[in-house]
């Protein structure tokens, strides 16, 4: 444990929705020192960091130059980068980070290590040797609800026969045409793609984060899956529909179901749904509870719960990144301080301020 006046020295990698929430908290936590800030756009290269995040003046400037970034001296890199085509996309970078001396955090998935493939795990792990540090992976979801929330809502159990989550989002404000329809895969023709093949790129990345997360729910319960079967859809939309993001037609895809079951002896014990809806025409009742969990045991429990945006703050942040980025700032002390090596984080990284 920290205990003393120590601030840790942490650099921020990209900025995009996300990036941004992070920014702003290691900013405004006294804690927390801002010594880099890493972007992939040239236009916002040179920019204050303060600037970037719609905050004072830092005197922290941005680059896209990631030897800049590897020559710093820093304790940790919150490394936020988009989604990738591939989960692994971005590891080569990571690597260098961490053969570097520098502990990343990513929120991108990346929380259960013993779920990942030997020479993933391997290649990451020499690094974390080589470099001293340590390498983890927190969020919402995946970090947050499946993984420590619903693992702690089976505490009240004597018995425990299976658990689920289900999420659901909307996705109608996201800007990027890019993202929405070429990496999520709005507005395609429903059954243009095997949604449960990796072949599909956005299917390969979140099935290796999520399963991830269904992995890591069996292990704390000591349960051994025999495997994580995948039962994902495109559902269409019922007309044109004008989003942030462009145009998706009527009969294109408008709500798409990501779920996965880890079962054991043919019987489900794990659940996950991801349900991304560009309106609530396929969502069951209209119910837009960010999450809801259940656990079926002795007794039952189920929780129904989201974040909500506080009053008079300034700006479109959502409470959803706003809570993302809680997750990465209340993670920071308890990676830099874990042993070199592959991490995944324990059921609680509760707000602390040490300074």
């Amino acid at each position: 444990m920290n205990g003393g006046s120590r601030q840790y020295k942490v650099i921020q990698w990209a900025t995009g929705a996300m990036g941004k929430s992070c920014l702003r908290a290691i900013i405004d936590r006294p804690d927390l020192h801002l010594v880099g800030l890493y972007v992939y756009s040239p236009k916002k290269s040179g920019s204050d960091a303060g600037k970037i995040a719609n905050r004072p003046e830092t005197g922290i400037l941005a680059s896209n130059d990631i030897e800049d970034i590897v020559a710093l001296d820093a304790d940790l890199v919150v490394h936020a980068a988009r989604l990738g085509a591939t989960h692994d996309s971005h590891d080569d970078d990571i690597v260098r980070l961490l053969k570097s001396g520098k502990n990343v955090l990513s929120i991108n998935g990346n929380t259960f290590y013993p779920n990942w493939s030997k020479a993933r795990r391997d290649k990451l792990q020499a690094a974390c040797e080589e470099g001293g540090v340590s390498f983890a992976g927190t969020g919402l979801n995946p970090g947050f609800a499946a993984e420590r929330l619903l693992v702690t809502a089976t505490s009240v159990c004597s018995a425990v026969s299976s658990v689920s989550l289900s999420e659901v989002v909307l996705t109608d404000e996201i800007a990027s045409p890019e993202y929405v329809f070429d990496l999520l895969g709005f507005g395609k023709e429903v059954g243009s793609v095997d949604m449960n093949s990796d072949e599909w790129a956005p299917a390969q990345t979140l099935n290796a984060m999520f399963e991830d997360v269904v992995a890591s729910v069996a292990h704390s319960l000591g349960w051994q899956l025999d495997e994580i079967k995948r039962k994902h859809r495109m559902l269409p939309s019922g007309r044109d529909l004008d989003v942030r993001a462009g145009k998706i037609r009527k009969g294109t895809a408008s709500h798409i179901d990501w779920r996965w079951r880890g079962m054991i002896g043919g019987e489900e014990k794990v659940f996950l749904s991801i349900a991304w809806a560009m309106n609530d025409e396929h969502v069951n009742g209209g119910d837009k509870d960010l999450w809801k969990l259940e656990v079926k045991g002795i007794p039952n429990v189920a929780i129904s719960f989201g974040v909500e945006r506080p009053e008079g703050i300034p700006g479109r942040t959502s409470a959803e990144q706003m809570a993302v980025a809680g997750t990465v700032v209340n993670a920071i002390p308890t990676l830099i301080e874990a042993p070199a090596g592959l991490v995944s984080l324990p059921l609680a990284t509760p707000f602390e301020v040490r300074g």
